[in-house]
């Protein structure tokens, strides 16, 4: 069958909004870990009438006896992880548009939830439960959402993965400019949690309008409606094309024979030979992700800056040199294998040692200026800001960088028949990956 009428994705109309639905996957994970002041508040007082940032007024309140970061990124991926291994036999039983719509209607009730309970008052201890609980079943649904987009991702040019990713990093950016802007305006914390926690809200119906609107545009319905074969194929002959052999044809189309690969071959994948094919990739995401949830947000949260202690700047220091730093160096990471993909996926030994070589920021975080009674064993060695926001710089991009770097890399690897399950298989090993950086934070915290 000639295809002569391939459509473009106009205004990139589809590119945008497989971005903000990046953003959207990753709204409830940021909005809860930027909220540091809110939470640690909650706990002392039991309310938000009563409190503030754990060192104004010169004293730093310790609030940590829940180990409330650590609990929070555990809570967070492990149902991440369980779910995401579901999720493999969900897309079997229940249609993309059910699990997509409902997981972003799930997390938009609990993110409403969250914002009410600002104005409930209730003990510490009720209100830490009830926060752990809102948190499983928010990374729940993040989890089936997350799986779903990646399989959709598939069955689009790979450049469309690049842009869900960033919109990803950049949902640590957008939560953390919430952040400063509650706190710059100088409101009382019950104010400012509220609006903080209603802004998610805004974008996670902004989200659901998006992929509503995507069977609406002929970009969208040209490649989600084909098989994953389809789709692989006519992309892989648009760039073997030379640019003169293109533009020989109207809108550069290309002749697409069906018969070129049997049926039976286009709707079965075995998960043993992916995963054989993908091991690389998913090593390495799982490295990055382990490193990276071993420290952040457990341990780089308690980094305090050397300045003196009342100092308006000690209110803003963990927000900027903590969040919003990783946030934004995170996407631009991300962001960078738009242009470049190195190592690339014939990479046996550089890949995976530079992966691995994150580690060393394990120890060179615990040595910076985490004061007492978080820090009980280790000296400090690294006391200086500029040394902890140097350490984030690198730690943030690179984190961006090789997790956007194997998502890409490992649908190369595979046959086009096989793009959706490697999709859902690389999201269960990125879970598998923040599941064991949050197990290791406990480890970690124990040993300051």
């Amino acid at each position: 069958m000639a295809n002569k009428d391939m459509p473009k994705d106009m205004y990139f109309l589809v590119k945008i909004m497989f971005f903000i639905l990046g953003l959207g996957t990753l709204l409830p994970w940021n909005f809860f870990i930027t909220a540091f002041v809110y939470f640690q508040s909650r706990l002392v007082t039991g309310n938000t009438t009563v409190g503030s940032s754990p060192d104004r007024n010169g004293t730093r309140v310790h609030t940590d006896e829940y180990n409330f970061n650590n609990w929070m990124t555990l809570l967070a991926q492990l149902p991440l992880l369980l779910f995401t291994l579901l999720n493999s036999f969900l897309y079997q039983w229940i249609s993309d548009r059910t699990r997509i719509v409902g997981s972003l209607i799930g997390i938009l009730a609990l993110f409403i939830l969250t914002a009410v309970l600002v104005k409930v008052e209730m003990s510490p201890q009720s209100f830490f439960s009830v926060t752990m609980v809102t948190i499983w079943f928010i990374n729940s649904f993040g989890a089936v959402l997350q799986g779903s987009l990646f399989g959709l991702l598939g069955l689009l040019p790979h450049n469309y993965s690049s842009l869900f990713l960033s919109g990803q990093g950049m949902a640590g950016t957008f939560a953390a400019v919430a952040m400063l802007l509650s706190l710059a305006s100088g409101a009382d914390i019950q104010t400012s949690a509220l609006g903080y926690f209603i802004t998610p809200c805004v974008g996670i119906f902004i989200s659901i309008l998006c992929y509503l609107a995507l069977p609406h545009l002929e970009f969208a319905c040209y490649y989600l409606n084909r098989t994953s074969a389809q789709s692989y194929e006519l992309e892989k002959r648009a760039e073997l094309l030379l640019p003169d052999e293109k533009n020989g044809m109207p809108n550069g189309v290309l002749d697409f024979k069906e018969k070129s690969r049997p049926v039976k071959e286009l709707r079965k994948a075995s998960v043993v030979t992916v995963l054989r094919k993908i091991w690389l990739p998913a090593l390495c995401i799982v490295l990055t992700f382990t490193a990276t949830l071993s420290m952040f947000p457990a341990i780089t949260a308690n980094v305090r800056s050397a300045a003196n202690v009342k100092q308006r700047w000690n209110d803003f220091f963990s927000p900027v040199c903590c969040f919003l730093i990783f946030s934004v160096l995170d996407w631009l990471g991300r962001s960078t294998t738009s242009y470049v993909l190195w190592p690339g996926k014939d990479s046996k030994l550089l890949l995976p040692l530079l992966v691995s070589l994150r580690f060393v920021f394990v120890p060179l975080f615990m040595l910076c200026n985490i004061p007492e009674p978080d820090r009980q064993y280790l000296p400090v060695f690294f006391k200086q800001d500029a040394w902890f926001i140097i350490f984030m710089t690198i730690f943030s991009f690179t984190n961006g960088y090789f997790v956007s770097l194997t998502m890409c890399l490992a649908p190369k690897n595979v046959l086009p028949h096989e793009s959706k399950t490697t999709g859902v298989l690389m999201t269960f090993f990125l879970a598998l990956g923040l599941s064991c950086g949050a197990g290791l934070s406990f480890l970690f915290k124990a040993l300051l």
